[in-house]
Order: structure tokens, then C-alpha cells, then sequence
């Protein structure tokens, strides 16, 4: 049987060199329980009362959502809307009765009671997007009136001001006022106003620009001028769309320095740049960036077959010469099967050739005989040429050759080293060297629902 017996507790020493006690947090002085072996029956002699320290148990898990979505802080409701109870606001907001930044703050009232975005859409006719819109404007609005904007600038956006001062919500209260100013005074739309914030945002990271020091930060016209200058410089000199670009620039700019800097620029003072695949003897090469949707503008196409650069001779020779559009609905016929076909916009340099016109895809741009560019490595490019004009003649020209007989890669070579090789015969042409279409991030800021 075993019985149990209580014992006096006593403290425990463990030998060693230093001879000191050895005690841990785990022993504590409540008295313990040893069980021993007894052939005797068991008879309690009294009633032992042990006492244990109580761990506390961790909390129910709470039903609240960990994740929250983005709440901008409540604006204050204006008074003639405190009493009013939930439907009443509802009612309000779905008949706009009163101003828009009057009723707006009613919006974020709903969202402490229970009511979420699709929910007031349901019962209003607010879309999210617009709901965000009225809050964001009104709080805004709210910065202006706070910064001592003039008043009659304030009033201007009263009827219909929610998208217009939605889009400057990135700017400082200071920036705020001088851009709310500016919206008014040139009466702008939401798309104006959105590159006004966007351009008055992007002017400090600008520095070091060429002409950046002729702008004036404070001024909103002036930081939308140098975007339309920075513009023009992505656009070929001279050319119709730099033009006007820099005339826009010049119409908006405030500063008399700007308007010298654009001025400067619209009269040709400065040195064109060299043109992009230009040689060292001034020979000019066609390169040209495909658009994204260039080829479906265009009034005319051309459609070329396409051969790899590692294909060699015989490929480029067995490509077909002729493709043309017949009938009514200008069906493409090829005068036989190809795997690979590239349709290009009627450029100038393509649009006249008729028999033996191919596109050659090379990974990357090193083949071609100037000095590389950054960009060489990271494109891969289309050379255009004309099997039908195979004579090497000019020595600035540029032909379409193989590295290493009939079987080798091809390669572009100039006609005076050619010449320096006793090469009389290519196998075409080079009339346009074509770069891929990029896709350019914007970064306009999107309208997304807070959910």
C-alpha cells in the first residue's frame, strides 16, 4: 500500500568548490507530498490543506478584427447635423441636401457606427471613390480655411471642388494654398490639377537639371513650366511635339528668368545634341522606338518576315520577298509560309520598299558598328534592310553582313570597312534600326477605395 507521509521540508546542498548552497527558484516552502511503500492500510489522521500558487490563465481570444483598414480622422460634423440619427444622415447624403463639404463629414460619422464603404454605396449612391473624395476634399478645404487662404479662393470650390482638391491632398497646407490659388485663377480641371500637384511635388527631386535654377520652387506656374520643359527634352530637335511643348511651358511659367530659359530653348540657342546612333564621321542612322499602339494608329503598315541573327545565309535567302494586302479588306498574302512575321508602322525608311524587305531580331544592339550606349545591353532591336540592294557602295552606308561565311551570325558593317575587306556584295541594306516599345511607369496617384 502506499500511504502518504508529510514531511518537514529541508533546505538542499549539492557539493562544490566554492561549497555554497544551492537553491532554485522551482523549491519553494510549501510543505510536500512523499509516497512511500507501506503493508499497513492507509487511516488518515487529519485533514492536510495544501496550498498552490494559481497560474492565471491567459484571456479568451477576442472577436476583434487584428487588420483594420485605413480611416482618414474624422472631420467635425457641422452643427446643423448632430442631432440627425443614422437614416437621417443616410437620407442627407443620398440627396446631397446642402453643400458637399457640409455633408461629407457625415461620411466618416457612418463609418464609427458600423457602416462600411459598400454599405453607404448601397444606400446613398456614393461609390467608394467618391466617398474618399468628399472626405479627402473636405479636409482640404479645412487646411486652407485653416492656413488663411483667401476666402474667395475657399468659396471657389464650394459647388463641385471635391475632385479639384482631392488631387492636391499631397502638397503642404503652403503648397496647398499657392495651388488652390492657381486651380482658380487659370480654371483648371481635375486633370490639371493633378499635374499641378504632380509637378509642384516632383520640382525638389529635379535639382541638378539642366535649367533647374532658372525655375522658382514657390511658384505653382513655374513647377508646372519645367515639367513641359523636361517634356520637350524626351522629344527629337527640332520637331512638332517638342515645339509645343515648350510653347506650353512658356504660356504657364510666371518667372521672368523662366521664361528666358524657354525662350533660350524655343529659339534654338543651345547646341542640338548628337542624334542617337550618329557616327563619328556624322553619319546618321535611323533608330527609332516602337510606341505602344503606334502600329495600330497608323494609317499604313508594312509587314515584314523576321529572321534570328544566329539563323545565317540561307534562312535570310528563303524568307519570303514578297507580302501585300489584295482585295477589298486588304488581306496580307505571302508569297509562302513564314514562322515569323513583325508589323511596323509606314515609317518613311520602309514605307517605299517593295521586294525583299526583312526584319533581323537581334538580342541586344552591340552588333550595330558605333560606339555602345548604355541601352545596348538591355534591348533587344529589329534591323531592317533590303535584300534587293546587296551592292556595297557607299562608304558611310550600312549593310547587313555574316561574321563568318554563309553559316555565321549576322552582323552590321559600314561600308568603308567593307571596302577595307575587298566586300563588293552584303545581303541587304540597312535602312531602320527599330528599338522595342517601353512601358513607362506613371506616377499619378490612383483613387482606391479604402477597403
Amino acid at each position: 500500500m502506499l500511504s502518504p507521509t508529510l514531511n518537514t521540508h529541508k533546505p538542499l546542498f549539492l557539493s562544490s568548490s566554492n561549497s555554497k548552497p544551492f537553491s532554485s527558484p522551482f523549491l519553494s516552502q510549501q510543505p510536500l507530498f512523499i509516497l512511500h511503500s507501506s503493508k499497513t492500510p492507509f487511516k488518515p489522521t487529519k485533514t492536510l490543506s495544501v496550498s498552490a500558487t494559481r497560474i492565471p490563465s491567459s484571456p479568451p481570444p477576442s472577436n476583434q478584427q487584428l487588420y483594420q483598414p485605413f480611416r482618414p480622422p474624422p472631420s467635425p460634423i457641422p452643427s446643423q447635423y448632430k442631432s440627425l440619427d443614422a437614416p437621417s444622415r443616410l437620407e442627407i447624403l443620398a440627396n446631397r441636401l446642402g453643400l458637399w463639404y457640409e455633408y461629407a463629414p457625415l461620411i466618416p460619422s457612418l463609418f464609427q457606427e458600423g457602416f462600411t464603404p459598400p454599405s453607404i454605396e448601397e444606400a446613398t449612391g456614393i461609390s467608394g471613390v467618391e466617398q474618399n473624395r468628399l472626405v479627402v476634399g473636405a479636409q482640404v478645404r479645412d487646411s486652407l480655411v485653416q492656413s488663411n487662404t483667401d476666402p474667395e479662393i475657399v468659396a471657389s470650390f464650394d459647388l463641385g471642388g471635391a475632385e479639384l482638391l482631392y488631387e492636391i491632398r499631397l502638397l503642404s497646407a503652403t503648397q496647398r494654398s499657392a495651388a488652390a490659388r492657381y486651380i482658380v485663377l487659370n480654371k483648371m480641371d481635375a486633370k490639371g490639377a493633378q499635374d499641378l500637384a504632380r509637378a509642384m511635388k516632383d520640382f525638389p527631386r529635379r535639382r541638378g537639371d539642366k535649367y533647374w535654377e532658372s525655375f522658382e520652387y514657390v511658384l505653382p506656374g513655374d513647377c508646372l513650366s519645367f515639367m513641359y520643359y523636361r517634356q520637350s527634352r524626351e522629344h527629337k530637335n527640332p520637331s512638332e511635339s517638342r515645339t509645343n511643348a515648350l510653347q506650353m511651358a512658356l504660356e504657364v511659367a510666371e518667372s521672368e528668368k523662366a521664361k528666358s530659359a524657354i525662350l533660350k530653348e524655343l529659339e534654338g540657342g543651345e547646341r542640338k545634341e548628337r542624334a542617337e546612333g550618329e557616327t563619328a564621321d556624322g553619319v546618321r542612322v535611323p533608330v527609332v522606338r516602337l510606341k505602344i499602339g503606334e502600329v495600330a494608329e497608323a494609317s499604313s503598315v508594312v509587314v515584314l518576315p523576321v529572321c534570328r541573327s544566329e539563323d545565317g545565309e540561307r534562312k535570310i535567302v528563303e524568307a519570303p520577298w514578297e507580302c501585300k494586302g489584295q482585295g477589298e479588306f486588304g488581306v496580307v498574302v505571302a508569297e509562302k509560309a513564314w514562322e515569323r512575321w513583325v508589323v511596323l508602322p509606314g515609317w518613311e525608311p520602309v514605307l517605299g520598299l517593295g521586294r525583299g524587305g526583312v526584319a533581323v531580331a537581334f538580342p541586344d544592339a552591340r552588333i550595330l558598328p558605333w560606339k555602345a550606349n548604355r541601352w545596348y545591353k538591355e534591348e533587344s532591336i529589329l534591323v531592317v534592310a533590303d535584300r534587293g540592294s546587296k551592292e556595297v557602295k557607299a562608304d558611310d552606308g550600312f549593310y547587313l553582313v555574316t561574321l563568318d561565311g554563309a553559316g555565321g551570325d549576322f552582323k552590321v558593317e559600314r561600308g568603308s570597312a567593307l571596302k577595307e575587306r575587298n566586300v563588293v556584295e552584303c545581303l541587304g541594306t540597312v535602312l531602320l534600326v527599330v528599338r522595342p516599345p517601353r512601358y513607362e511607369t506613371d506616377d499619378q496617384l490612383s483613387d482606391e477605395d479604402w477597403e
